[in-house]
């Protein structure tokens, strides 16, 4: 908070106007580091619906790394560049008030005094909390949090020349042990436990000349930044209890209104257009690629903002462990200078999820995800992934991703994918009889040509061979011609488009996904036939209260019926929620459902808890089985929702018109 308040006030801001921004600044505010989801480039929006959890590790020589914080901080540094009026490098002696942020060398365990550089980036550094904020790097220094070293610099201030000091301690009180309940508390009570100890030294240096003011903080700590307009009076009051002896130093009412007349800077933005911009600190990634993805462009006018949201954007390519911008004026041109520091654990990355599912009636599944990514193979962005699923739907999935363009606008991507899994087929008058069970498999290889669409979709026609297994593994000996072996070989196209702001809680934006595979004996295939499918969703919030509108559909194009063993399953949450999962097995669907979400609670740096409610409706095909369900149905349901470390929550009831209903928990997307 020092470097907050002395950064901005020295910087010539107003009380009035600092007191405004801070009421502004929260918690989730400074720990959104990435951009909005619309703004991030299309394939890492793809992975967003895989059931990951955690961070992403780096992996190297057999080990796995992690960041070096919780929080990047480009996110902060966007709101600490409102709060410091000064942009760009100063000397902060010139500053309308000398100003020093005091940060620690964590190489070193040192004491560092910044007094020049970008104000914002010195203010960022003195407030890194170790493990949760990102190290700042600046002149080849690693630096943290200030008050591990010196928390109430006393010393500091007399060695600019202060003949008075007047020190704010807040003081370092340990946390009780039912606050000490998450990864930011344990780094918290660390910094408490270090601070306390040089925060005695500079106390006792104090003299009768100088002034302590000691505000009462009680339960308010280092880390509430949700409620810091609650903490001002608390520092006011604290203030007129020395009253007396800043009385002291005090100016007549007229000269200090002249004396601040002074310090108080106006600043209006500096729009003028950028000449140049280039990107330093570049080791694999392309340049060219990373001015691309910015909005921010040579030749127009500036906007800080825009820069900003650049930033942001930048950094949610997920190259880069810290990003930030300068603006370098020469003698006749302007440069931007983005300084990007590419992840140190980087650039081969892991990750792991999982999912859960029962229906309460014996129907239970899980699934266990880890997934690993080579970036920048070459200067073009060339990169190979591969995902393992083990599981109730085992699945083996390996592409490699290649541009043929620096701003990646054309791609060419050949995979393989193999999967196993497990089809359950009901009939019986209403469609919950489980007729038979199926032990499904397919292996395919594939070469795709593409487009992205930057941020908003991807569209991509390619070649696919392999081969499909369906074997019976329980049920009726009527289905037993089901029992086989099909060859694959096809044409596949899918648009997909994507400016949904969350993949689990949609509440602004839409998603579009629309495929057709065309099988053909000319290919290799066992039939020729073809298979569209679709889904759209599009969602709208007031306030708290969200509706979404979905449609979904598939089926065969061009003549041919689809085969039996390729007819569309439908059922489960939120794709007609009274049915069991698979229980729907026809030759087309066309489906539309309304939903409507409220959110009840909102959650440090999660989406909160929802309650919801939707009402689906479907014109189902010819059923798999003679006795299966086919015309329109109708289903509606109830849900709570939350957002978890885990991934999201959901507990529902679905109930169908024709009376079938279901009880359902998921952890994991749906």
């Amino acid at each position: 908070m020092g470097s907050i308040v002395g950064g901005s006030y020295a910087s010539g801001q107003t009380v009035a106007a600092m007191t405004r921004d801070v009421a502004n600044i929260k918690t989730e505010l400074l720990a959104r580091d990435q951009p909005p989801r619309e703004e991030i480039a299309i394939r890492l929006k793809k992975d967003d619906w895989l059931d990951f959890i955690g961070p992403q590790f780096g992996y190297r020589d057999g080990s796995l790394l992690l960041p070096k914080g919780a929080i990047s901080g480009v996110g902060l540094e966007a709101v600490l560049r409102d709060l410091a009026l000064a942009k760009g490098d100063w000397n902060f002696d010139k500053l309308p008030i000398p100003f020093r942020a005091i940060a620690t060398d964590v190489v070193t365990g040192q004491m560092t005094v910044l007094k020049s550089g970008d104000l914002a980036i010195a203010m960022r550094a003195s407030m890194s909390v170790p493990g949760a904020v990102a190290p700042v790097q600046i002149d080849g220094k690693m630096l943290v949090d200030g008050g591990l070293t010196r928390n109430l610099p006393v010393d500091v201030a007399r060695a600019m020349g202060a003949d008075v000091v007047i020190a704010v301690n807040l003081g370092t009180p340990l946390l009780p042990r039912d606050q000490i309940n998450s990864a930011l508390s344990v780094a918290l009570q660390m910094l408490n436990i270090l601070t306390e100890q040089n925060v005695q030294a500079s106390l006792a240096s104090l003299t009768e000349k100088d002034v302590l003011i000691l505000p009462e903080l009680g339960s308010f700590s280092a880390g509430d930044f949700d409620n810091m307009p609650s903490t001002i009076p608390i520092g006011e009051a604290a203030a007129r209890k020395v009253a007396d002896k800043l009385k002291r130093y005090s100016l007549p009412p007229e000269q200090y209104a002249a004396h601040r007349q002074r310090q108080v800077r106006v600043i209006v933005q500096d729009t003028r257009k950028v000449d140049e911009i280039r990107v330093d600190g570049l080791e694999r990634v392309n340049e060219e690629v990373v001015i691309q993805s910015m909005a921010t462009s040579v030749g127009e006018p500036l906007d800080v903002a825009t820069l900003d949201l650049d930033m942001r954007r930048i950094y949610g390519r997920e190259d880069f462990e810290h990003v930030s911008y300068r603006l370098i004026d020469g003698p006749d041109n302007r440069i931007l200078a983005v300084d990007a520091v590419e992840k140190s654990w980087g650039p081969t990355y892991m990750r792991f999820g999982l999912s859960l599912y029962s229906d309460f009636r014996g129907d239970n599944g899980f699934n266990i995800l880890a997934s690993v990514r080579r970036t920048w193979l070459n200067k073009l962005g060339g990169e190979w992934r591969a995902d393992l699923q083990v599981g109730s739907n085992g699945v083996l999935f390996s592409e490699f991703y290649q541009p043929l363009t620096p701003d990646q606008f054309l791609f060419v991507a050949p995979y393989i994918d193999v999967q196993r899994g497990v089809e359950d087929i009901y009939s019986g008058p209403s469609g919950d009889n489980l007729t038979a069970r199926y032990n499904v498999g397919a292996a395919v290889v594939g070469f795709d040509i593409g487009s992205q669409f930057t941020k908003y979709g991807e569209l991509r026609i390619g070649l696919q061979a392999g081969r499909g297994e369906y074997d019976l593994q329980i049920g009726s000996p009527l289905l037993a011609p089901l029992d086989f072996t099909r060859d694959i070989g096809a044409v596949r196209t899918r648009l997909y488009l994507d400016q949904l702001d969350n993949v689990a809680f949609p509440r602004n934006g839409f998603m579009l996904d629309a495929r057709l595979l065309s099988q053909s004996t000319r290919l290799g295939a066992s039939d020729t036939y073809n298979r569209w499918d679709l889904r759209l969703l599009k969602a709208q919030t007031f306030g708290e209260h969200t509706f979404q509108v979905a449609l979904a559909g598939g089926g065969a194009v061009g003549g041919n019926a689809l085969p039996l063993y390729d007819y569309i399953g439908y059922g489960g949450f939120m794709r007609l929620t009274g049915y069991r999962e698979g229980q729907l097995r026809n030759d087309s669907l066309a489906y539309g459902r309304l939903t409507y979400m409220n959110r009840l609670l909102k959650l440090p740096l999660l989406e909160g808890v929802y309650f919801g409610a939707s009402l689906e409706g479907a014109r189902l095909g010819t059923p798999l089985v003679p006795t299966g369900i086919q015309g329109n149905v109708g289903s509606g349901s109830l849900f709570l929702a939350i957002d978890t470390p885990l991934g999201p929550a959901y507990l529902a009831y679905g109930h169908t018109f024709d009376g079938n209903q279901n009880v359902y928990f998921y952890l994991g997307k749906r």
